[in-house]
């Protein structure tokens, strides 16, 4: 493969370019991202990542937050009756209280199944009722699934929708008495 044109030239250096100012623009920090809505609306750009964390009530480093005191290291066990005196004021305490609600909230379920493997599992369990094996030999099968590879889809689907599929038997029921 040829090499490109102009790559075997001799780079010559630019003393006019300046080199400091490129260093220190790369070097300039960006706004970190924050994926927590609350924390980016309480976010001060002017300050650190520590200051406006210390101000929210929160802490960049556990180790600092939660510091193992010495006397549990060392096995001693002596009281100390002094409180801390390096206590920050937490000047944007509705941060953590909306954290905390929105982590108090029950977490909504989003489990679905795609409409092939529902149409699959319908089909099999109309065509062949709880027969397996039959249901393992039918050309609808595809994917040549195992008895019990097509139990544990039909499984899945009774977990995931129990109305739906007791609709479904429901409705089965009536064929088949008319069949007899």
């Amino acid at each position: 493969m040829p090499k490109a044109k102009g790559k075997s030239r001799r780079h010559k250096y630019s003393y006019n370019l300046n080199r400091k100012r490129l260093y220190r623009s790369a070097r300039r920090r960006a706004a970190p991202r924050i994926a927590c809505s609350h924390i980016r609306h309480a976010w001060d750009p002017s300050k650190s990542v520590a200051q406006n964390l210390a101000e929210m009530g929160l802490s960049g480093d556990p180790n600092k937050a939660l510091p193992i005191p010495k006397n549990l290291v060392s096995g001693a066990e002596t009281e100390s009756s002094g409180q801390q005196s390096g206590k920050k004021i937490v000047r944007k305490p509705y941060v953590v209280t909306e954290m905390e609600y929105e982590a108090s909230l029950p977490e909504k379920k989003s489990n679905t199944l795609s409409r092939d493997l529902i149409d699959y599992v319908r089909y099999m369990i109309q065509n062949h009722g709880e027969n397996y094996k039959e249901m393992a030999r039918d050309e609808k099968n595809y994917y040549q699934d195992t008895p019990k590879q097509i139990k544990r889809k039909i499984n899945v689907y009774k977990n995931f929708y129990p109305e739906e599929y007791k609709e479904f038997m429901a409705s089965l029921k009536p064929e088949k008495m008319d069949v007899q």
